[in-house]
């Protein structure tokens, strides 16, 4: 009996063998054969728990673990525990490297993500009506931030803006703009970017005198808003779930995703503010383990599909997202045309700008 299962044994270890020799070596398909860390954006976090995600990411021989943090706080982590550094613009990324050692890096930006203010029916209706916001569609519209910022300046109430009437209760109290905290969310750090430009008359803050000149309104659209969150994942789900302010920043690739899972974005307007910056989320390689995972996010169909999927415009891939796009054009812009793009301030001036904004400097 021993001699025969012996036998079978021995079988088997050369049948196993042959097939090493027969598949050349390679490793079967789907199996991960190095692992990575990266501190990352909480935007791009349900991307990388997409199950499709993990298996193509797998067939490419990664396994990638993920912790988030805000893009403008990654700096001060221990980015020596990180092989990769995933921060939503390109300006904490030329921080991260500086402060990991890897200045000069082959970074790499896959995909970006505009920002947008989604609204409520009812507040997109009354901004419009006021000249704030132009509406085009039911569900879409451009957000005029030079009326927008001379309103804020003027401490407008949604109660002025409906000529004293309570047409509309749930609107109430001072129009502002829902963030994240400037002072490390990309988000909210750009919304400054964006705004202090129209403010110093669409000219990029670039000095202390400028600073001086915008910082009071910056003040205002951060100071009454209360506690602030890292994320745009909170407000935004806040506003999904039916809670939370009339007028939340988020990136469009919360509201394209959203779209494309068919869940219902309620009553939403997505308004496309007349200026911004755009945000390249860049991919920086800490260690060399990391060194081609951003190229595959970039050039790799398959997950470049799953970047769509999840609302992300690939940089190498504007014909795709354009195509998942056209069935939800009633709220996402297939081109950003008659949007004017700026460009960010330096990261010393608009941490400076922030620090002020958030009365923390």
């Amino acid at each position: 009996m021993r001699r025969i299962l012996g036998i079978a044994l021995a079988v088997l270890l050369i049948g196993g063998v042959i097939a090493v020799i027969a598949l050349g070596g390679k490793k079967p398909e789907g199996t991960a054969t190095k692992t990575v860390r990266g501190v990352i954006g909480s935007e791009k976090s349900e991307f990388f728990r997409d199950p499709d995600v993990v298996k193509a990411l797998a067939d490419k021989g990664y396994t990638v673990k993920t912790e988030t943090s805000g893009s403008w706080a990654m700096d001060q982590l221990a980015l020596e525990e990180f092989d990769f550094a995933f921060p939503s613009s390109a300006e904490p990324a030329a921080e991260i490297e500086v402060k990991a050692g890897v200045k000069g890096a082959q970074n790499t930006k896959p995909f970006f993500s505009p920002l947008v203010v989604i609204a409520r029916a009812n507040a997109a209706k009354v901004l419009s009506e006021h000249g704030l916001a132009k509406v085009t569609g039911k569900n879409s519209g451009t957000l005029l931030l030079g009326p927008f910022l001379k309103a804020a300046a003027e401490d407008k109430k949604w109660q002025e803006l409906q000529g004293g009437t309570s047409a509309y209760p749930e609107l109430n109290g001072t129009v502002f703009i829902k963030t994240t905290d400037p002072t490390a969310s990309n988000s909210g750090a750009l919304f400054l970017a964006t705004t202090s430009n129209v403010a110093n008359g669409t000219t990029v803050v670039s000095d202390d005198a400028a600073i001086d000149r915008t910082a009071p309104l910056m003040k205002k659209l951060i100071s009454v808003q209360g506690s602030l969150e890292q994320s745009t994942d909170g407000p935004f789900r806040a506003f999904i779930s039916g809670s939370g302010e009339p007028l939340i920043l988020a990136y469009e690739s919360q509201v394209a995703s959203l779209l494309q899972q068919k869940q219902d974005p309620g009553d939403m307007v997505v308004l496309y503010p007349d200026t911004t910056v755009n945000s390249p989320h860049t991919f920086v390689p800490i260690s060399e383990k990391a060194g081609e995972l951003g190229s595959l996010l970039a050039t790799d169909p398959k997950l470049r599909s799953l970047v769509v999927r999840h609302g992300f415009r690939p940089t190498e891939g504007v014909a795709e997202f354009t195509a998942a796009a056209a069935p939800h054009t009633a709220y996402l812009k297939t081109e950003l045309t008659g949007l004017r793009q700026v460009g960010a301030p330096t990261t010393k001036v608009l941490m400076a700008l922030a620090a002020r904004a958030t009365g923390k400097g």
